[in-house]
């Protein structure tokens, strides 16, 4: 099987540009990657990295927000943006052809967002919403308050999406400045995927993204290396038990996340034969869902499990993840069971990779922390290269792994 992988130029005034050609592609992906989320606020903004991410689209100096929708979706295309706890991705995807429009739109949100009053009263309520609705899912809600007291008194403990209060406080003077402060040419990777070739694509963007201030590359690190253990139980008004166990891991600069990734999807990934579906789900029917995954920042990262179950088996199910992690601690992955489990798991990969949209922005990603896109072939690699010992040190830590529960009152 081959794989195009991506290239990268990096201008002279310090903005990069990762580039993946498909020839022949009916459809391109155009957007910026950029450095900067909920880490890089101030204890009375929280919040605020989500709300410029939505308010981006409400107005610029040549545009309403009415003409910004209508500049992509009239031709068929779509956009749309993302924040997390340390990147915030603004990108569009359209029918082949249209990319000058793409790349011209953004560079204009980027550089020309004005955040005017009447627009920004109208979001903050669809935010607030968000932010009340996000409640009602303790699922999704267990792992921010996890990662809430894992790292508590560091920048990356508090929710992306803040709360109503500190949401209600932001104003548009502090959305631009945000914006004049982390969008800028040396805190961005623009990324680019589809039929056109990076020749083509990099003399737009060098031109679009002229008006950009340069600013300054952010060092790396933004929370901290020590995780606080805890054990905790939540009473809710809820039907089913929620249980998050999680351990502290090596963070995204360190060689260790690919055996993270990989003890990940062993014991908890997609694959219904992952060791705690056959265990919790397929054996003894007491669960519906099992996962495991990975968070991953500067300076730490952090391996998860979740699970739901009814309440009275609460305690059964924690002694099974228990149990497991310590088999494998002991040493239980032989290596030919790690051999099967790197064979399953770049068979995935490759699955994966097929996706245009999650495969470009892995690689501006890749660009904007780690200062070039990985190939296909180095992932590949680096898998092949994970160790039983890797994989039983690991696991050694979730043993020890921190547990955060939500039970009926």
């Amino acid at each position: 099987m081959k794989f195009t992988n991506s290239t990268m130029t990096v201008f002279p005034d310090g903005l990069r540009l990762v580039h993946i050609h498909h020839r022949g592609a009916g459809a391109g992906i155009f957007g910026i990657a950029v450095r900067a989320g909920s880490v890089d606020e101030s204890s009375d903004e929280y919040g605020l990295a989500h709300f410029v991410e939505h308010t981006i689209f409400k107005g610029t100096s040549r545009r309403s927000s009415w003409h910004i929708i209508n500049r992509m979706e009239s031709v068929g295309g779509e956009l749309n943006a993302f924040t997390t706890k340390e990147e915030t991705v603004v990108y569009s995807i359209f029918p082949s052809g249209n990319a000058p429009r793409a790349i011209e739109l953004i560079a204009d949100l980027a550089a020309g967002s004005k955040f005017p009053d009447k627009e920004l009263e109208k979001e903050r309520e669809v935010v607030i919403d968000e932010i009340n609705s996000y409640r009602d899912t303790p699922s999704e809600a267990i792992y921010d308050d996890f990662e809430g007291r894992a790292l508590a008194g560091t920048p990356a403990a508090h929710n992306i999406l803040g709360s109503p209060e500190s949401v209600r406080r932001l104003s548009g003077a502090s959305c631009r400045a945000f914006l004049d402060k982390h969008y800028t040419k040396n805190n961005i990777v623009a990324f680019y995927s589809g039929p056109q070739s990076a020749e083509h694509i990099a003399k737009l963007v060098e031109r679009h993204f002229a008006v950009l201030p340069a600013g300054t590359p952010k060092t790396r690190g933004c929370t901290k290396k020590t995780f606080l253990h805890f054990e905790h139980v939540e009473k809710l008004d809820i039907h089913q038990s929620h249980a998050l166990l999680g351990a502290e891991v090596k963070g995204l600069y360190s060689p260790q996340r690919h055996a993270v990734s990989l003890l990940a999807n062993i014991i908890g990934g997609p694959g219904m034969n992952s060791l705690l579906n056959v265990e919790l789900r397929e054996r003894r029917g007491l669960v519906y869902s099992v996962e495991a995954s990975t968070a991953m920042f500067s300076d730490i990262g952090l391996l998860n499990v979740y699970f739901g179950c009814d309440p009275e088996d609460l305690s059964r199910c924690m002694k099974i993840c228990k149990s497991v992690f310590s088999k494998i601690a002991d040493g239980d992955i032989t290596a030919r069971k790690l051999e099967m489990a790197k064979k399953q798991y770049l068979g995935q990969f490759a699955i994966a990779s097929e996706n245009r949209e999650n495969r470009i922005m892995a690689a501006a990603r890749a660009a904007l922390f780690r200062g070039a896109p990985l190939s296909f072939e180095d992932t590949v690699e680096a898998i092949h290269n994970v160790s039983v010992d890797e994989i039983s040190l690991i696991a050694n830590s979730l043993c020890e792994a921190s547990s955060l529960v939500y039970n009926i009152q």
